[in-house]
């Protein structure tokens, strides 16, 4: 037997930025987490953080009332809007973001990322987001090893890169001499890397926040317990007392005086609770980590805790397409930059299109699940032309000088000289081809006469800043043309454990469960199943991780 003041499981953003808070206000934590390596879907992630009014957007003068970001989210959440949850956010966001800052962690900010929902009143164009800085896991020594590595299918040769600039110049490369030098420094980097540590060390993204956050918890004292999953919850008749830990040692009960914090990053890499919670179960792919297996819900249900399942989307969908590696290992490529390229459309099996491919990822599925009749299989493909596949890349492909025959081989790309073949090759039918002189007739001016492509800040973010009158816009004419095939993907579950402003989960009468809190994707997304802005998985996370810290310590 052990004792603690805070028990924290799962070490995502969620569980290390509550496990860091708790140990940064003086109390005694135990962090454990089921896999061996640290990080969760967190450390697979772009890394990207939703946080308003914090200090990086005041500091480049980007300075906009708490009602700003409040009226933007009530307008997307409409009756999903919890005014509790959602005002304990906004006001608790900028603060962590000091408190961590303060304690040596550094970010940066993304200050032209725009909110999706251009439109709505208070959306954003810039100052909401945030990054974790790049990280020099050297400095990390031996415990280099207890981090995640980055996502095979969103790094190169294990190398992160992360979008904006340093994506910029790997797409420009071999067209700017600035873009090259920097590409062949981080090359260079990267190759000693490999060759000294047999991993990356540079760290951005996802696993960047991971490096950062456990630095600080193990600083303040954090005991980490890895191998170790949760398999039952210690309570007495008032509260949650602790947990006990399964490892290769056996079991272990953990005492908690203060309380236990679920974060075990959701169930969406359970197949069962997919298919009772998600729609079109058997197309669908995740990227979270197989550990996202529904540990939370399986803890905290029979302690009466409610499950908050009544949401626009119970999942954070994203597109994504099935790779097979040369080595034979099967993976899942998130499709998040090139959908908003010039010259690129998304079709279903009838060759139509069915959505403006520049809006949100949640979106493109959201588009591609209404649009599937009950009974067939979601599915779409992304077609373009040669030009652009050497320019942008599609899916796993990268874009020239890097060769595409592998992937034609694989079928992952399919390539057809015209595009009535290319639409035979794939079952898809023949509309294509009209499909496809439909757009261009438009895209040859820079209008998308059928979705509108380009109509918001947050389509033009993603587009091509050097074409005009549309990033968003080009013909697809070059042949020979192709096509990946694109399903439904989620970067987590939003449906989960209902929770109170203080991140305490919560019965079905509304009761708090005392002792117990739940942040990231244990918790009922605040979003209310919608996705307002990039970052609003990972932003939420910490802030309520860090909110359950503080309230544990008495601080709120």
């Amino acid at each position: 037997m052990a004792e603690c003041d805070l028990l924290v499981i799962g070490s995502g953003a969620a569980g290390l930025c509550a496990a860091a808070t708790g140990a940064a206000l003086g109390l005694d934590v135990v962090l454990a987490e089921k896999s061996d390596v640290l990080g969760g879907t967190t450390a697979w992630s772009g890394g990207w953080m939703w946080l308003p009014r914090n200090r990086h957007a005041v500091e480049a003068g980007i300075i906009e009332p708490r009602e700003a970001p409040r009226d933007y989210l009530a307008s997307v959440l409409g009756n999903r809007f919890d005014p509790a949850r959602i005002d304990a956010f906004i006001d608790t966001a900028p603060a962590m973001v000091d408190f961590l800052t303060e304690r040596g962690f550094v970010f940066e900010a993304g200050n032209r990322i725009c909110d999706i929902y251009g439109d709505k009143p208070g959306a954003g164009t810039g100052g909401r987001s945030l990054i974790a800085a790049a990280y020099d896991a050297r400095a990390l020594g031996k415990d280099l090893a207890l981090l995640r590595r980055t996502k095979r299918e969103t790094s190169f040769i294990g190398m992160p890169i992360q979008a904006g600039p340093d994506l910029g110049a790997f797409l420009n490369a071999t067209r700017r001499p600035a873009a090259f030098v920097h590409v062949a420094r981080r090359m260079l980097r990267h190759g000693w890397d490999l060759a000294r540590y047999g991993r990356a060390t540079h760290l951005l993204n996802g696993v960047a926040l991971v490096a950062r956050l456990y630095a600080l918890a193990k600083r303040d004292g954090v005991q980490f317990r890895l191998g170790a999953g949760a398999v039952e919850l210690i309570a007495d008749q008032t509260r949650v007392t602790g947990a006990v830990l399964e490892g290769p040692q056996g079991r272990e009960a953990i005492y908690a005086r203060r309380g236990v914090v679920l974060a075990t990053g959701g169930f969406s890499a359970n197949p069962a609770l997919r298919t009772q919670m998600f729609p079109h179960p058997e197309s669908h792919e995740t990227l979270a980590v197989p550990e996202c297996d529904g540990a939370g819900l399986r803890l905290a249900r029979p302690l009466g805790a409610a499950l908050g399942d009544d949401l626009a989307a119970n999942g954070a969908w994203c597109p994504v397409s099935r790779v097979t590696w040369p080595d034979g290992q099967q993976g899942i490529f998130p499709h998040i930059i090139e959908r908003g390229k010039p010259g690129v459309i998304a079709v279903r099996a009838n060759g139509r299109r069915f959505v403006n491919e520049a809006n949100g990822y949640h979106d493109y599925v959201s588009a591609l699940l209404a649009a599937t009749p009950s009974g067939e299989e979601a599915r779409s493909w992304m077609i373009c032309d040669h030009r652009f596949l050497r320019r942008w890349g599609l899916g796993v492909v990268k874009p020239a000088p890097l060769p595409v025959t592998y992937w034609q081989r694989s079928g992952y790309l399919r390539s057809a000289g015209t595009l009535a073949e290319l639409a035979r090759m794939c079952g898809i039918d023949e509309a294509l081809v009209d499909t496809v002189a439909r757009y261009n007739q438009g895209a040859r001016q820079g209008r998308d006469d059928e979705f509108g492509r380009g109509w918001s800040p947050y389509n033009r973010y993603q587009g091509d800043p050097e074409l005009s009158p549309n990033p968003n816009v080009a013909p697809i004419e070059h042949g020979p043309f192709h096509a990946v095939e694109v399903v439904p993907g989620s970067f987590g579950s939003f449906a989960g454990l209902k929770t109170d402003a203080h991140a305490r989960v919560l019965r079905e009468d509304g009761a708090v469960i005392d002792g117990l809190y739940a942040a990231g994707a244990d918790m009922a997304s605040i979003m209310g199943g919608h996705y307002p802005a990039g970052g609003i998985n990972l932003g939420p996370a910490m802030v309520f991780g860090h909110l359950a810290a503080r309230h544990a310590a008495g601080m709120d």
